[in-house]
């Protein structure tokens, strides 16, 4: 009689090689499925195993440091300090390059990025108080003769840096609505920043001359214009030495430069607004101007003719 052991074992034996056939079939059926699945599916199928770069890992992901926002605030004048530029700040763009004479439009605040300018910026509102003075026929410190019209200012001796400050355009307002626009063509030493001495004709356009002091606020304007940038010589110029002077400028001038050689050299600009060549280099010779906004201007044929006021015919674009 066989053991209890025996006839147990003769089952498990039959079970394992019944489950091996059935694997095996199995195994054979899954392998025919494969061979004949259209190709396409394949590549779906791999394709959907494969994660992309866009799908989530599960790994939590930094989140992008925010980028800080500059402060719109404007800057007070009294507490400013003078922006230093290299001669070399920014490259003019061949657009700004235009020597075309802008038609006159009606004068408004300047605006956009003003690399080359001094303290007095586009697009900042500044807070003083307005004199007036008696400034007979509008000349002044920046040594620009009689004026056309009487609308002039003289500016503060901080805000005047140097001739800066020369031939800029201002629109200057009280609290009570009242404007004027005039132009700066002298300096008031003992005047604080921000202060604006005017003009009789023009502090009258404010308020009586018997005020003697009226708060003001004040802005650079880009003024519409259709006269040329003229160009004088100083008294004394020649071929060894001279003194170039920019006239009629629509938007503050930043640098002048005469040409030395195949390259531009910058002159030194004097406190009565006068740029110098000391040792005559493009003295004569091509000149090239350059607005606080980078606009420049080439000028050709400005001959050595001391007090005289040539034409350039062309003019800054407008801001």
């Amino acid at each position: 009689m066989a053991s209890r052991s025996h006839r147990r074992t003769v089952p498990r034996r039959r079970t394992a090689l019944v489950t091996a056939v059935a694997l095996a079939v199995a195994g054979l059926v899954v392998t025919l499925a494969m061979a004949f699945r259209p190709a396409h599916q394949a590549d779906t199928v791999r394709a959907a195993s494969t994660p992309t770069a866009a799908e989530p890992t599960g790994k939590p992901q930094p989140k992008p440091t925010p980028t800080p926002t500059p402060s719109t605030a404007s800057p007070a004048p009294t507490t400013s300090t003078p922006a230093t530029h290299t001669a070399h700040a920014t490259p003019a763009s061949s657009a700004q390059q235009s020597s075309t004479t802008t038609s006159p439009t009606a004068p408004r605040p300047a605006s956009g990025a003003a690399p080359l300018a001094g303290r007095i910026k586009p697009g900042v509102t500044y807070s003083g108080v307005a004199t007036h003075y008696a400034a007979g026929d509008g000349d002044g410190a920046c040594l620009y003769g009689p004026s056309p019209d009487l609308m002039v200012a003289a500016m503060n001796h901080t805000d005047y840096e140097v001739s800066k400050a020369c031939g800029a355009y201002l629109l200057v307002r009280t609290a009570g609505g009242a404007s004027v626009t005039v132009r700066i063509t002298n300096e008031c030493p003992e005047c604080a920043p921000g202060q604006l001495d005017l003009s009789e004709q023009a502090f009258a356009g404010l308020g009586a001359l018997s005020a003697g002091r009226i708060p003001i606020t004040w802005s650079l304007l880009s003024p519409g214009t259709s006269d040329p940038i003229a160009i004088r010589y100083k008294t004394g110029s020649s071929r060894d030495w001279c003194g170039i002077q920019a006239l009629g400028h629509r938007n503050p001038l930043a640098r002048l430069e005469v040409r030395d050689g195949g390259g531009w050299r910058q002159l030194t600009r004097t406190d009565y607004d006068y740029f110098l060549s000391p040792d005559g280099t493009g003295c004569g010779g091509s000149l090239r101007l350059t607005d606080i906004y980078g606009q420049q201007l080439t000028v050709d044929g400005i001959a050595v003719r001391p007090d005289v006021v040539q034409s350039t015919h062309v003019q800054f674009a407008l801001r």
